[in-house]
């Protein structure tokens, strides 16, 4: 006899959801168990738009379009219901803040750029002979010959049994016994204290102190670091709390060094972008940071602002009315500063000096410099030194809580110390040679000329783009880049559109194929919404940036005229 009993509306559902599971699991290449409480499928729903339960047994996937496939993995992982007997890290149980990392500097057109070389090697004809790569600020790699004075030290600090040849001035000897007394062992391959060499940290603020016009610098608050970038990061992952609306905003410029949003993306903290005025040479307007914060407390805490002076990727070199602008600005509204000063030295433009941060801070009067946390930042891979491999840097703290710099020390001391090859590479830059000594007269030679033929590299950059028609190119006043504003067809973004590219990725790629020339599409940096540019380095010897610049100027040339 039929069972005439009516059905409750939970009942009803609950048995359109088996029915829809059933024919759900029939179709696709897995089978579920139910959920805990009633061992029948969950009352929720997948954003996909299906029914969501507690474990699939996966049987194959991949039959599921991307979107919801990635989905499912992801609230399988949740529930612990992975197959097991596969890997235990795939793309899919791996953490999920990593995967939304991106570093254009060393991106697709940079592989691309080294499966070109091998081509080249390999004898496939392409029509040029070489890559030339003006993706990043690797200056010796780029040509430019290391500083002797430095090299000599480090080579000592390397096989101390040189200190016996006569080769070597006096100078670089004692410079070289000075930092190894400080090292465990008088060798530079012992562990050193986690927070770095004691007398590297004295030599660092004694030159902040010289270079700050006499402001005290004080060692306790030097922390040598594995080039900036680890300061860098180390700091953010201080600054990084909070779920949610409480979650840390962190504040960066927008043309920015993709290392800042990279780790703001790893550490899961939120990304506040202020955008530079492109129309005024890259400039700061703190209405623009009123802006950007006054949005960004809709749906985070922003805590922190980060400044690149000189500029990366923009070149440009702040005033000093800008930067007490920004200082009163992070007073007004407690926000944590973080100066990226790694350029310091690259300053090339008439009219344009080089502030730190903490001068200016402290210039201002008690009034800032008792209040406003600063974490300032150097590097030897920069400036006239270009020692990249070396790894070594520093950084200072002001007015950080000694409970919280505590933490800093604890946190630095877990991966044990810096290099202490570099560590002995920034006290040399620190700690250069002096005037009657025997190697400074070599050395001021070989800084003066790196520095002026930076300056002449970045004028000749700056006047041969601004004659291409479509490219419009600010002053390199300082840095080691250009970050040209470049207009492209309608067609070329149409087309790049459909290849899922963004417009100046399109465009960075054609020139590499047809030209050689490695360039870093401004979509990798970001940038003011329909705009395009690209990134080169001014770092190649003067001839051969010549002939970049020529060709690039041919291509673009031809590029537009192809797809106008």
């Amino acid at each position: 006899m039929r069972n005439t009993a009516k059905t409750s509306p939970r009942e009803a559902t609950s048995k359109h959801r088996l029915r829809k599971a059933a024919v759900w699991s029939h179709q696709f290449p897995f089978t579920f168990s139910g959920c805990e409480e009633e061992r029948s499928p969950c009352s929720q729903r997948c954003c996909c738009g299906y029914v969501k339960f507690t474990t699939l047994k996966v049987r194959n996937l991949s039959l599921f379009p991307a979107a919801q496939r990635e989905h499912l993995h992801q609230k399988m992982s949740e529930n612990g219901a992975l197959p097991r007997g596969g890997k235990v890290l795939t793309v899919d149980t791996m953490n999920a803040n990593v995967k939304k990392v991106d570093y254009a500097v060393r991106g697709p057109i940079v592989q691309r750029a080294v499966q070109i070389e091998k081509e080249l090697k390999e004898g496939v004809k392409k029509p040029f002979e070489e890559v030339i790569k003006a993706n990043i600020g690797d200056a010796h790699a780029m040509g430019q010959r290391p500083i002797t004075f430095f090299r000599q030290v480090m080579a000592l600090c390397t096989y101390p049994q040189l200190l016996d040849d006569n080769k070597f001035p006096e100078d670089a000897k004692n410079r070289a016994r000075r930092i190894l007394q400080s090292c465990g062992g008088n060798s530079i391959g012992a562990y050193t204290t986690s927070q770095g060499i004691e007398c590297v940290r004295h030599d660092v603020a004694n030159y902040i102190q010289r270079r700050d016009g006499g402001i005290p610098s004080d060692p306790d608050n030097i922390y040598l670091t594995t080039g900036a970038s680890d300061g860098i990061v180390t700091i953010l992952k201080l600054l990084t709390a909070g779920e949610g609306r409480t979650r840390t905003g962190v504040m960066i410029s927008i043309p920015q060094y993709p290392l800042y949003s990279a780790s703001i993306a790893e550490l899961g903290a939120v990304q506040v972008n202020y955008y530079l005025n492109e129309e005024k040479c890259w400039s700061l307007d703190i209405s623009e940071l009123q802006r950007s914060l006054q949005a960004a407390r809709e749906h985070c805490n922003p805590r922190v602002l980060c400044i690149i002076n000189p500029g990366n990727p923009t070149g440009q070199v702040q005033s000093r009315q800008c930067i007490e602008d920004v200082i009163q600005f992070a007073a007004k509204e407690n926000l944590f500063l973080m100066a990226d000063e790694v350029y310091q030295d690259n300053v090339y433009a008439e009219g344009c000096e080089f502030h730190s941060f903490k001068k200016v801070l402290f210039e201002m009067g008690p009034e800032y410099s008792s209040k406003v946390e600063l974490v300032s930042f150097h590097s030897t891979s920069k400036c006239y030194m270009g020692e990249c491999g070396f790894r070594g840097g520093y950084m200072e703290v002001i007015n950080m809580d000694p409970e919280v710099k505590a933490q800093l020390t604890k946190l630095v001391s877990v991966r044990l110390c810096p290099p202490a090859p570099g560590q002995a590479l920034m006290d040399l830059v620190v700690n250069s040679p002096k005037p009657g000594e025997p190697s400074y007269q070599t050395f001021m030679m070989e800084r003066t000329a790196i520095l002026s033929a930076l300056a002449e590299k970045a004028k000749l950059t700056e006047e041969i783009l601004n004659t291409v028609p479509g490219i419009r190119c600010n002053p390199v006043q300082g840095a080691m880049y250009s970050f040209p504003c470049i207009t492209l067809p309608e067609r070329a973004i149409n087309e790049a559109k459909a290849k899922g590219q963004a417009p100046d990725m399109f465009y960075c790629m054609k020139l590499l194929e047809e030209t050689g020339i490695c360039l870093v599409p401004g979509s990798g940096f970001g940038q003011r919404e329909g705009t395009y540019h690209f990134r080169m380095t001014i770092l190649p010897p003067t001839d051969k940036l010549k002939i970049l610049l020529n060709k690039l100027k041919e291509f673009h040339q031809k590029f537009t005229q192809q797809y106008s």
